[in-house]
């Protein structure tokens, strides 16, 4: 007599990963994401490994989590996965200030953002 599970939101041949609160502008975190978009999952890790922008360490956990929730939850093929979507939305902004000269303050924010990482299984090529 529970609740009734919703449906799932996903097609059979995909997963998904949220990676929450990231400390940097959502600005910054779409470059990172417009890198691996459309990607095989084996050469997204590669270039986010070595990115230089300190943020993709982040989503490389992300992803990576998106490729165990393949794995385990979902029975799919970890060497067929693409990276089919790659949405970076925004989060909390944290307002601080900063004083400056005369007696003003000048506000300084600090924005968080998050990701969400969809994987899904390629038919064979």
């Amino acid at each position: 007599m529970g609740k009734k599970s919703t449906p799932r939101s996903l097609a059979d041949n995909e997963a998904r990963a949220v990676v929450k609160n990231l400390r940097v502008s959502p600005q910054k975190l779409n470059l990172v994401a417009a890198q691996i978009r459309g990607k095989p999952v084996q050469r997204a890790l590669m270039d986010l490994e070595f990115s230089r922008r300190r943020i993709a360490q982040s989503v490389k956990a992300g992803l990576e989590s998106a490729i165990a929730n393949a794995e385990n939850n979902h029975q799919l093929d970890v060497d067929r996965l693409v990276v089919a979507e790659a949405t970076v939305g925004k989060g909390l902004v944290m307002k601080r200030w900063r004083a400056r000269a005369r007696g003003r303050v000048a506000r300084i924010h600090k924005p968080f953002a998050q990701i969400t990482l969809v994987v899904r299984e390629q038919g064979e090529a």
